[in-house]
């Protein structure tokens, strides 16, 4: 009898042993494989999600009964679109905008279950004190607050507008342009949303003079603007930021159009993580659609109609998953093909996983894969197929914003259009023709905004597990070594918990 506990003693110290073991390798692994608190451990899930998402909407679309027909000119098949431009009372439901995000960017709960604040005083008269009803005063709220717009504006800025977290900028209802002297900075922050808005002619005043800087920040969510004729970048993300989404924009009259990466002496970015989906490229752009640096970045359904030098490139060694594009070369037989790699030779860059599937090469583009071909980490996101370029017209009609009362092919009406007035959580202020003054207008649930959302599960749960920043190498030891101690004491003859006489 005491042999056979001896035995049974020594099987359960091992068993507890390498359960230890395990624990600590696979956490360990964790810890030292995300280099970012919001980098997504299994980058190819989000991208089976995506063309999940694209799916479900393209086969509603086509699936149409005849009793539903009146709602085809709402259902694109556009998953973002079809997701709020549906609900004809989306002005009195605008938070709902912020469960639409697919992508990395999913999580951007920007100002969800915050007041509304609206805007409707288009100056910029003094940065440093803003004037109450400004949309200087608005972003610089505390909380999560949702912004909207009185009226049309051409908002002047006279220096870069500093988002802070737990904000949605939302255009829809009014046609909102932004200038001026560095246009919109996302620094340090989590959870913004920007929706809606042009901008354009953003120059260097205390700034690089991008139209939409994103600084060391995650949960972003820039989706239906316009961008055009900066000075330095349409779209910068630089400095450790991840869990981005750029969907449904319109670039134009540009050079370096998208930075994603810092520079090649920055690894921290390899926990980059942006989906860029459903854009149009539109006229004289030239270089940089995107420019990838490091992370994983999905390059997908999005509409290239023409470049200078290339559309897609990068150093540093970026993961680059290209689906579903269509690429339109321009007529100069020197720039034919899509993809650049800067700063390394090819025996280097032959080793970077960049990779095409379902994309349309048209007027003689081409585009140089390179890397394993089909690795581990894209088998899953092959597992279910990409829609192909013949969708993009479908899928990118809407780029950009959206004008109000239908100046845009399905354009939105303004919020005031019904006589309702501006909308707040599930209801409507009680202001008639829409009028009302400018601030922040309290009401609607204002709780602390939580992950849960489409995907599930919130942190902790679902097919998205947590995106809490993992727990540091030096923690993991000490429990491993806590849990050593504890195994190889109870399992002793003297102490084991469970002693028999034979």
């Amino acid at each position: 009898m005491a042999i056979m506990l001896q035995i049974s003693c020594n099987f359960v110290t091992f068993i507890l042993f390498f359960t230890c073991f395990c624990t600590f390798s696979s956490s360990s692994s964790l810890a030292l494989n995300l280099s970012l608190p919001h980098q997504h451990p299994y980058p190819e899930h989000i991208v089976q999600e995506f063309h999940r998402r694209v799916n479900v909407s393209l086969w509603r679309r086509k699936t149409l009964s005849v009793k539903e027909k009146g709602q085809f000119t709402c259902v694109t098949g556009n998953p973002i679109d079809d997701c709020w431009k549906c609900d004809p009372n989306w002005a009195a439901n605008r938070q709902q905008l912020a469960d639409c995000a697919i992508g990395f960017g999913y999580k951007a709960i920007g100002g969800k279950g915050g007041p509304i604040y609206v805007v409707t005083d288009s100056s910029d008269p003094d940065p440093h004190q803003p004037k109450p009803g400004t949309l200087r005063d608005a972003v610089s709220q505390p909380g999560p607050v949702w912004i909207i717009f009185a009226a049309d504006m051409l908002i002047n800025l006279k220096s870069p507008l500093m988002v802070t977290s737990f904000k949605t900028i939302d255009g829809r209802g009014a046609h909102v342009e932004i200038t001026g002297g560095g246009c919109i900075s996302i620094e340090h922050v989590t959870n913004v949303i920007i929706h809606n808005i042009n901008i354009h002619h953003c120059y260097p005043k205390n700034s690089d003079g991008d139209g939409l800087h994103i600084f060391s920040s995650s949960n972003v969510w820039v989706d239906h603007c316009t961008l055009s004729n900066c000075a330095d970048g349409l779209i910068d993300c630089t400095v450790g930021s991840t869990a981005i989404t750029i969907s449904n924009n319109y670039f134009s009259h540009h050079d370096k159009v998208m930075l994603l990466g810092h520079s090649d002496d920055y690894p921290q970015d390899r926990g980059m993580q942006i989906t860029v989906a459903f854009n149009r490229f539109g006229e004289a752009l030239v270089q940089r659609m995107p420019r990838c640096r490091f992370g994983y970045f999905h390059v997908v359904n999005n509409d290239y109609t023409s470049w200078g030098e290339y559309a897609v490139g990068g150093s540093s060694r970026p993961t680059i998953n290209s689906q579903g594009n269509r690429y339109i070369a321009p007529p100069n037989p020197n720039a034919k093909e899509v993809t650049k790699r800067l700063d390394a030779g090819g025996e280097e860059w032959a080793q970077w996983n960049w990779r095409t599937e379902g994309d349309l090469m048209v007027n003689g583009a081409y585009f140089v894969p390179s890397g394993d071909g089909v690795t581990p980490q894209f088998t899953l996101a092959s597992s279910m197929q990409p829609q192909p370029a013949a969708y993009i017209d479908q899928l990118t009609n809407n780029a950009g914003i959206l004008l109000p009362n239908g100046g845009a092919p399905a354009g939105i009406a303004g919020p005031g259009s019904r006589g309702s007035g501006f909308s707040i959580g599930g209801g409507l202020f009680p202001n008639g023709a829409g009028t009302v003054p400018g601030g922040m207008f309290s009401g609607g649930a204002n709780a602390p905004p939580g992950d849960d959302g489409y995907y599930g599960g919130g942190d902790g749960g679902g097919l998205f597990f947590s995106n809490a920043t993992p727990l540091p190498s030096y923690l993991i030891s000490s429990i491993f070594s806590a849990l050593i101690i504890l195994t190889f004491y109870i399992s002793t003859n003297d102490h084991f918990l469970l002693q028999f006489d034979s």
